[in-house]
This record gives C-alpha cells, sequence and structure tokens, in this order.
C-alpha cells in the first residue's frame, strides 16, 4: 500500500505530551518538602563537620583595649531622669530647711557682717537705710539663702557622685573624691578671704572716695547685693588651682603651655572680673582680677617647684 505522505512520518516520531516548565515548578513545589533557613543559606544544603561553631564575645567583655566602669549598666532614659530629680529633690530640701533655719538668726548675721565689712570702729560705721518697704525682708532672705547654698553644697556634690559613680572607672572615682573635698574647701577659703580681705578694702575705698563730695548713706539690700555677689564669685575663683591640677593630671593641658600663654589668661581674668563685679568705679574688679593672676601664677609657681606638668 501506498502510505499517505505524513503518517510515517507521524507514527515514527509520535509527539508526546510535555509538561510546561511553569507547570512543573509548581508541582514539585508542592510535593517537595519545605525547609528551613538560618540566614546564610538552607539547613542541610552544607556537609555535617565536627569543627566546634565559632564562640561570639560577650558584648560586655573587655574588647581590644574597650572596657566599661566596673558597675555600669543599661538604665531606661527614665529611669535616669526619675533618678536625677530625686537626688536634686534631696539637695533642695537640705537646702531649704538650711534657709529656713537661717532665716531665724537673719537678722543678726546682717548686723554682725555690716558692721565687719566697714573699716573703723563701730561708733564710725555709717548705718544702713532702707529705701522700700521689703528692702529689710529681701536682705534677710538673701543672707539666709546663703547659709542655705553652703549647707546644700556638700550634699549636691555627694549627690552628684552617687548619680554618676556606676559611670566611673576606678580611677575616675578617685579623682573625684579628691577633688570634690578640694572644691568645697577652697570655696570656703574664698567666702573668707572676701570677708576679711576684699570687702574691707573695698568699703574703705567707697568711704575715702565719698567723703567730702556727698553724705554717705548705703542702701541696705545694695549693698548685700555687692557682698554676696563678690563672696559668691570669689568661691568660685579659688577654683583656678583646682583646676588647672586637674587638668595637669587628666592631661588636656601641661604648665609649659600655661605658662607661653599666661597673657592671654590675665587678659580672660581681668575681662571676667569686669563682667561679674557690678561696681561702677571698678574697684571691685581689679581686686578680683589680681586674686585671679596671683592664683594662677602662684599654681604655676607651685607646679615648676614640685617638677609637675
Amino acid at each position: 500500500m501506498v502510505e499517505e505522505p505524513g503518517e510515517g512520518a507521524a507514527d515514527d516520531d509520535p509527539k508526546e505530551p510535555q509538561d510546561s516548565p511553569v507547570n512543573g515548578d509548581e508541582n514539585d513545589d508542592e510535593t517537595a518538602p519545605r525547609t528551613a533557613t538560618d540566614g546564610e543559606g538552607y539547613v542541610g544544603d552544607r556537609p555535617e563537620s565536627d569543627e566546634p561553631e565559632p564562640a561570639y564575645p560577650d558584648p560586655d567583655d573587655d574588647i581590644g583595649g574597650i572596657s566599661t566602669p566596673p558597675d555600669d549598666e543599661e538604665m531606661p532614659l527614665a529611669d535616669h531622669i526619675e533618678e536625677m530629680i530625686l537626688r536634686l529633690a534631696v539637695v533642695v530640701l537640705v537646702g531649704s530647711a538650711a534657709t529656713a533655719v537661717g532665716l531665724l538668726g537673719a537678722s543678726q548675721a546682717i548686723e554682725f557682717i555690716w558692721f565687719n565689712i566697714f573699716p573703723g570702729e563701730v561708733a564710725e560705721v555709717p548705718p544702713p537705710h532702707l529705701y522700700h518697704p521689703l528692702e529689710l525682708w529681701l536682705t534677710r532672705i538673701k543672707v539666709a539663702a546663703l547659709l542655705g547654698i553652703m549647707v546644700a553644697l556638700p550634699m549636691f556634690v555627694y549627690q552628684t557622685y552617687l548619680f554618676m559613680k556606676p559611670g566611673l572607672y576606678p580611677h575616675e572615682r578617685k579623682y573625684y573624691l579628691a577633688a570634690v573635698p578640694t572644691s568645697v574647701v577652697l570655696a570656703a577659703v574664698g567666702m573668707v578671704f572676701s570677708y576679711l580681705l576684699v570687702l574691707p578694702v573695698l568699703f574703705q575705698y567707697f568711704t575715702f572716695y565719698s567723703e567730702g563730695s556727698a553724705d554717705i548713706a548705703y542702701a541696705l539690700g545694695e549693698t548685700f547685693n555687692l557682698v554676696l555677689t563678690l563672696t559668691g564669685f570669689l568661691a568660685v575663683v579659688f577654683q583656678i588651682p583646682l583646676f588647672i591640677m586637674l587638668a595637669i593630671m587628666m592631661g588636656v593641658t601641661t604648665r609649659k603651655w600655661l605658662t607661653e600663654k599666661r597673657l592671654y589668661f590675665w587678659a580672660a581674668f581681668a575681662a571676667l572680673s569686669f563682667i561679674f563685679t557690678f561696681d561702677p568705679t571698678a574697684m571691685a574688679a581689679v581686686l578680683v582680677a589680681i586674686t585671679m593672676i596671683v592664683l594662677f601664677e602662684g599654681t604655676l609657681l607651685l607646679l615648676k617647684w614640685t617638677g609637675r606638668g
């Protein structure tokens, strides 16, 4: 028989239906078991080995010379703020209690200070004058507040240390514990220096400057504003030796550099004195500037004598 064209070819090369690649993948996905991943590949895609897994260091360990304070621990910001508020509340409470006690003897304190800052005998001291109804009471509050600040200062220093202690290294705690009592003592020395030396000289100059040209009538409030401002500023000024010592011990500067730049420091001291001492005659500013320069130069001389810095 004669084969019809195309029938033999069809018999020799039968065409069978083939699945499309897409359908095959879908079938494989449905039948293949699901595998887990570890983030770097599929679990089981690498042959198991007997080597131990690498050990990763603890974030709190000392790595590459970076260490943390021994008592340092993570705390939420809200806990830090709460602790800070509670410690400041303790300081305010102590200062307020001391101020309340100081009000009981404020009048006697005003009289004692007044008759000691003016030179000469008690009979020669000009009496204080009041120029508005609340001047006496406001002055009493200011004097009592000075006592409150003096009492609250050590408590503030102690509460600050307790707040900062977990974040301090042992050597930083040593510096802090050494610097804080020294700072309090220097502040007290500055206040005594103001009371015994600076204020008498200043008011002697005021009295001499005014005699013969006007009747002297010192206002109680304005006079004590000057007394308290100058006393507080000198308490800060007497921190200069401590600041220099700490800066040199911590490697921030050297004695040689401070010596070379002394004129710049002298100019800065003079500027600060004229800014923070409210005296039109400029006598208070001159006395404070001289005191700052003497403290600065005396500290440098002490460092040179001891061979430090």
